[in-house]
């Protein structure tokens, strides 16, 4: 009886591997379909944190662990920080720089699924040990997995290492930019700007005072009207700027009436003082 019931999959582990398995294909085939390397990263790591929740989940603590400091935490933020260092973007070519590198990498990934679907199948699925089984006979889960890694799988170990240190290299290279020429000065730019007619002093900022200070905003002129020096270019070919010089001119209107008023009280109590 306990042996069927240490065989058997309940329903609420049958439910999380539907459910967070269907989860990890589709961050998977996002992280290969995605047009952005930045989005693509972020998917790969969804697709971490669900194989961290199955290593919990079947009593691998040190496994799931790992998984999340070391792949999702670690590894996965030094691919994020390489893409911002070498600034990839939709923007950039998707034409290839070396002949037949598709080819390569397709022929890659099927010599990698041949070599997966070969382990898959030389696995005994009838008898399941079990991780108390397994980790009993090294004395622990971590003195188990170190055995292993220093000396069945030390090679592979080690080539991983290689990989990821040269990956790392690489991301250097790629954002290593050679100087051609001597760096200008602060007065040399001041200078060259004065000799292009350019903005000398520093843009106005954006918003209206009194009343708006968002960067969504333009500021305005003396006659009321929007100025284009004061909001980002980007937020302008986006459309995103919001037009308050009707409301300022209104605003305006509004003060100066109040101001013709006072003026007018002023002058007629004035009056009545010299009457008096």
């Amino acid at each position: 009886m306990n042996a069927l019931a240490a065989t058997t999959t309940s329903t609420g582990e049958a439910v999380q591997f539907w459910v967070l398995g269907t989860v990890a294909v589709i961050g998977a085939l996002c992280t290969i379909l995605m047009r952005r390397a930045v989005h693509s990263a972020l998917c790969l790591a969804g697709t971490m944190i669900v194989l961290a929740v199955f290593y919990l989940a079947n009593g691998a603590y040190f496994l799931g662990v790992v998984q999340i400091v070391v792949y999702t935490g670690a590894i996965m933020m030094l691919f994020l920080f390489v893409v911002m260092l070498v600034g990839v973007t939709a923007a950039d070519s998707l034409k290839e720089t070396l002949k037949g590198q598709r080819w390569l990498a397709a022929a890659c990934g099927l010599g990698f699924g041949i070599l997966l679907i070969a382990g898959i199948g030389n696995a005994s699925l009838k008898n399941f040990n079990g991780l108390g089984t397994a980790n009993s006979v090294h004395g622990g889960n971590v003195e188990g997995l170190a055995a292993l890694i220093f000396t069945k799988y030390v090679f592979a170990f080690e080539i991983t290492g290689a990989l990821l240190i040269t990956a790392t290299v690489g991301a250097m290279v790629l954002t290593h930019r050679e100087r051609t020429e001597r760096a200008k000065t602060q007065r040399e730019l001041s200078e060259e700007r004065v000799r292009e007619g350019k903005h000398l002093p520093p843009l106005p900022a954006p918003g209206v005072y009194a009343r708006h200070n968002a960067v969504d905003i333009a500021g305005l002129l003396p006659d009321g009207t929007p100025s284009e020096l004061t909001v980002m270019q980007t937020l302008r070919q986006r459309g995103q700027i919001r037009d308050v010089s009707d409301e300022a001119l209104a605003d305006l209107k509004a003060l100066e009436r109040r101001s013709e008023d006072r003026l007018g009280r002023d002058h007629d109590e004035h009056e009545e003082e010299v009457a008096k």
